[in-house]
């Protein structure tokens, strides 16, 4: 098999996407969901500072 190629051949460059339109109701949506993961990132900070989330779980007691 004597070919030019070897291995394997790169994948077609994919065609760079446009910049979407959005309107006042999407840029209401996208505002609102970066608020709420901002604020579930702060909730998420407290509690584990807290304790309240997460911990060793059940421990066994090495009792026979």
């Amino acid at each position: 098999m004597s070919s030019k190629q070897g291995g394997k051949a790169k994948p077609l460059k994919q065609p760079k996407q446009d910049k979407k339109d959005y309107d006042e109701n999407d840029l209401q949506n996208i505002q609102k969901k970066k608020d709420e993961e901002k604020l579930l990132k702060e909730m998420r900070a407290k509690a584990s500072q807290k304790g309240a989330f997460g911990g060793a779980g059940l421990k066994k007691s090495g009792k026979k």
